[in-house]
């Protein structure tokens, strides 16, 4: 697909047999998406993404000891298995190698413009016009027939807007815009956040170091990482048999289902598994850190699994050194030397390092997409995203999202739900293809049913017992209420009766 001038001058009206796409974001959901359009004969595709390569999250979030918690047989594409993997839990360089490889060997790469950040999306009743933006100036805009946007939850780092948070003297950072040029060595380094990123690169500077301070508003729950390095013997199994490798991805997708069903509180297995789940995390802190008073600090005050629930090995280890400290008082301001807290003390730093996670709730990522009537997303959302089976919106023709709203999962792997959404959206591709569509959007009483649906079984789950970057205010935006299995039956064959023509 060629870009057109900016502003778009007029195109004619979709034609049969070749649906124009756009995707926005080249990460796991965006190349997948374009590898199911592929399978579909759907091949007009252009991927629009703003960095200079492809690989999303995996290739942003470059801090040391970055690795995944899904196993890496259940965490990567269903239709490319790695023989390869290095551990069973994957280090960032590794699963980044294998999308890149990936997307190179299906020939996905094709597909992607780099460099170019989407500024906004408008239907004006025939096609979406996309416009960009390129090197901080106006770029081209890109007709598209179908517009799928794979930005993803975990894109948009955020920083909390505390008092002097620009006065600081020295380097500050976020984890996934991580400073590789500023030496750590004998600094005095503050970290503040305790989430699935600071619980990686905390103990992979601690011995860099001359201290650390934690600055932890809430305590996460840590239990044990089973890693192990996969040996020769492995990887010659996996090469004469490939079934094994197989096999272990089905019992590791077993494993974590078990897992989704007990935090969505719909499975038998339910409060038996948490409470083997609690039973691990206190064995696990009580073996690992020996001072009492920190032991005492390091205990949630929520349920097991209404936040993140997270792995590791090093964590509590490292907390318990000597030039380690945890500060759970709140933090105030952020001054030229340091941190202070509400207590008064200044906490002194030579370098800040904020943990603080995404902006997970915000699908738009700033993006101004406006449907043929006016309206747009953001107005729709401004109460809290929603979209039916996380995809579809009423108005918006042919517009889907891809890890959109209710699609996260509390355990197992996201790429599973991600291509379970390719496949879905290939199949109206390859309707629109084959002329028996033009512009489908859910029906609005399909989308409100569906939506209160995720609200009232959300209602009865974990995560509903406390305030994460899961909700939206009352809202729990992000989660997906069930198994993974269940969504991908309910995404395998598109009803079409579901659906309308729009405009």
């Amino acid at each position: 697909m060629s870009p057109s001038s900016s502003p778009a001058s007029p195109s004619p009206a979709p034609t049969a047999r070749s649906p124009r796409v756009v995707v926005v974001g080249a990460g796991f959901g965006g190349l997948g998406v374009v590898h199911a359009l592929h399978e579909q004969g759907v091949t007009d595709v252009t991927v629009l993404e703003r960095a200079d390569e492809v690989g999303g999250v995996w290739r942003e979030n470059t801090y040391p000891n970055a690795a995944c918690d899904v196993p890496s047989p259940l965490y990567s594409w269903s239709w490319s298995p790695n023989l390869a993997w290095g551990r069973r839990y994957s280090p960032q360089p590794e699963i980044l190698g294998y999308i890149r490889r990936t997307a190179a060997e299906h020939g996905l790469l094709d597909a992607v413009v780099t460099g170019t950040t989407v500024t906004g999306a408008r239907h004006d009743g025939e096609a979406w016009r996309v416009s960009t933006e390129v090197a901080g100036a106006a770029g081209p805009t890109y007709d598209a027939d179908v517009l799928v946007l794979a930005t993803g939850q975990l894109s948009e780092p955020v920083v909390p807007d505390l008092p002097g948070r620009d006065d600081f003297a020295g380097p500050a950072f976020h984890s996934a815009q991580w400073r590789h040029d500023v030496d750590l060595r004998g600094k005095r380094v503050a970290v503040v956040g305790t989430g699935a990123s600071a619980i990686q690169f905390v103990p992979g500077i601690a011995d860099d170091a001359a201290a650390i301070t934690v600055f932890q508003r809430s305590a996460p729950y840590v239990v044990p990482k089973p890693d192990q390095a996969y040996s020769k013997r492995h990887h010659a199994l996996f090469r004469r048999l490939p079934g094994t490798l197989a096999a272990e991805r089905r019992a590791v997708f077993w494993l974590t289902e078990q897992l989704n069903g007990a935090l969505a509180g719909e499975s038998r297995m339910s409060k038996p598994l948490t409470r083997a789940l609690e039973a691990a995390w206190r064995a696990h802190l009580r073996l690992t850190v020996k001072d009492a008073g920190l032991r005492a600090r390091l205990v949630p005050d929520y349920p097991l699994g209404c936040k993140r629930l997270l792995f590791s090995n090093q964590w509590y280890r490292t907390l318990d050194r000597d030039h380690v400290d945890v500060v759970t008082g709140a933090v105030e301001r952020v001054e030229a030397g340091g941190v202070r807290t509400a207590d008064g003390t200044l906490h002194e730093a030579d370098v800040l390092i904020w943990g603080t996670g995404f902006a997970a709730t915000d699908f738009l990522r700033g993006l101004d997409v406006v449907a043929p009537d006016g309206r747009s997303l953001g107005e729709v959302w401004a109460d809290g995203a929603r979209a039916h089976l996380g995809m579809g919106v009423p108005g918006f023709p042919n517009l889907f999202s891809i890890y959109g709203p209710n699609t996260n999962l509390g355990g197992s792997s996201i790429i599973a739900m991600m291509e379970a959404q390719a496949g879905y959206v290939a199949q109206v591709a390859r309707r629109l293809a084959d002329g028996g569509a033009r512009a489908l959007a859910p029906r609005p009483e399909v989308w409100e049913a569906f939506d209160a649906e995720m609200q009232s079984r959300l209602g009865d789950s974990v995560w509903a017992g406390c305030t994460s970057w899961y909700t939206d205010g009352p809202r729990i935006t992000t989660n997906w209420p069930g198994l993974v299995a269940e969504y991908q039956r309910r995404t395998a064959t598109v009803d079409w009766s579901e659906l309308e023509e729009v405009g």
